[in-house]
């Protein structure tokens, strides 16, 4: 998918289990057409296209308050994770902001390490404009990323396992 020829962004999607127990699902639109190498990142780890993605990953940080954070796909403690570009890929641009809750944003250990890690805000996060590429936002199912939020502490480890149990592309 490249620039010129996308018609609109895509929309993905999450099921989400709480200790194994159905919490519903999410919903997220991509920033394609401002982050398109971020967003068809996220995308085709969404739908596994490349033999590899989101599917049974774990959030594994979790802050009460401020964000959720997943998409470690390879050791599912924050330590690892895997683009689809074979390496870490470059931050594309900062024009999106965190000004709110529910913007998808890439986890990233500095400047230009993006792989698969994410996480979703769960309020205005300021101090991550310009070190944080923000690619989408919560359509639906905000709902269930405040109740993901409920289950962390302030050292970021979730009180239950919430796990990536479904994922895939709406459009």
């Amino acid at each position: 998918m490249t620039r010129s020829t996308l018609k609109s962004n895509p929309v993905v999607f999450f099921n989400i289990t709480i200790d194994g127990e159905d919490a519903g699902r999410i919903i997220m639109e991509l920033f394609a057409h401002i982050v398109p190498k971020t967003a068809e990142n996220f995308r085709a780890l969404c739908t596994r296209e490349k033999g590899f993605g989101y599917l049974q990953s774990v959030f594994h940080r979790i802050i009460p308050g401020f964000m959720c954070q997943g998409g470690d796909i390879t050791n599912q403690d924050g330590t690892g994770g895997k683009s689809i570009y074979e390496k870490m890929f470059e931050d594309e641009c900062f024009e999106v902001r965190h000004t709110g809750p529910g913007l998808l944003s890439m986890a990233n250990r500095g400047r230009d390490t993006n792989n698969s890690q994410f996480f979703i805000t769960l309020k205005k996060a300021e101090q991550l404009d310009f070190k944080h590429v923000a690619f989408g936002f919560i359509k639906e199912g905000m709902d269930v990323v405040r109740r993901i939020g409920e289950l962390g502490a302030k050292d970021g480890k979730p009180t239950k396992t919430i796990t990536i149990s479904d994922c895939g592309q709406i459009k």
